[in-house]
C-alpha cells in the first residue's frame, strides 16, 4: 500500500488534547535528531508535512497526522537530547510514558536508531520498555546513505547484538535522502491486519 493522503491535524502536550478518534496509530519514536520528521515526510512525499528542525530537542510536542484518511501516523518527541537538564529529561520520559502507556489507538511503535552509532542506553531502554509491554516494534536504522556497504553489514550486526535481536527480528536500514527502505517500510507499517483503519468516529 503506498500512502496517497497526509494531513497535520493537530499537536498536543497533555492526553485531553490528544486528537479523539477510533482509528488506529502508528508510533513514530527515537532520539533527538535521529531524522524522525524527515523519515515522515519521505513516507508521505510530503517536504514539509513534518517540520525539521536544525536544533535536536525542541520538539516538545505529539503530532498526529491523518493518513489515507483510515489511520494516523503519530510523532513522539526525540529522547536523550545531552543538553537539556536532568529535569527536563525526566519530564519528557512521563511525557512520552503518558501517551505510549495510556493510548489504546496505539498499534505498534517504529522506534528509529542512527545507524552509524551502537545504540545507546536510552535507546536500549526504550526498545526494551516497548517490547515489555507488548507493542509491535519496528526497528528502523536511519541515515543509512551515510554508510558503505561494509560499514552497513557491520554495523548491522553491532546493532542485533546491542539490542539482543533474533533471527526473527527485522531491522530495517532506511534513508530519507535516497528514499532507500522505504517501500520496505510501507509494507510493515501497512501489512499487519492492526493497521487498516477505522470508520472516523
Amino acid at each position: 500500500m503506498e500512502v496517497k493522503q497526509s494531513e497535520f491535524i493537530k499537536s498536543a502536550v497533555t492526553p485531553d488534547q490528544y486528537v479523539e478518534h477510533s482509528s488506529t496509530e502508528v508510533a513514530f519514536l527515537g532520539r533527538s535528531n535521529v531524522g524522525k520528521s524527515s523519515l515522515i515526510n519521505s513516507l508521505t512525499n510530503r517536504r514539509k508535512l513534518a517540520k525539521v528542525s536544525n536544533t535536536p530537542g525542541r520538539t516538545r510536542l505529539i503530532n498526529f497526522f491523518l493518513i489515507n484518511n483510515l489511520f494516523y501516523f503519530v510523532d513522539l518527541p526525540g529522547y536523550g537530547y545531552a543538553k537539556v537538564s536532568k529535569t527536563e529529561k525526566a519530564s519528557w520520559g512521563k511525557f512520552i510514558e503518558a501517551y505510549l502507556f495510556n493510548r489504546p489507538q496505539l498499534s505498534k511503535v517504529i522506534l528509529l536508531i542512527d545507524s552509524r552509532h551502537k545504540p545507546s542506553v536510552d535507546d536500549v531502554l526504550m526498545y526494551e520498555w516497548i517490547r515489555h509491554y507488548g507493542y509491535e516494534v519496528v526497528l528502523v536504522a536511519t541515515k543509512s546513505d551515510k554508510l558503505t556497504k561494509n560499514e552497513l553489514a557491520k554495523n548491522n550486526i553491532i546493532i542485533r547484538e546491542t539490542l539482543k535481536l533474533t533471527k526473527k527480528d527485522k531491522l530495517l536500514f532506511y534513508s530519507s535522502i535516497n528514499k532507500s527502505g522505504r517501500q520496505e517500510l510501507l509494507d510493515s507499517i501497512f501489512q499487519t491486519e492492526n493497521v487498516k483503519g477505522k470508520e472516523q468516529s
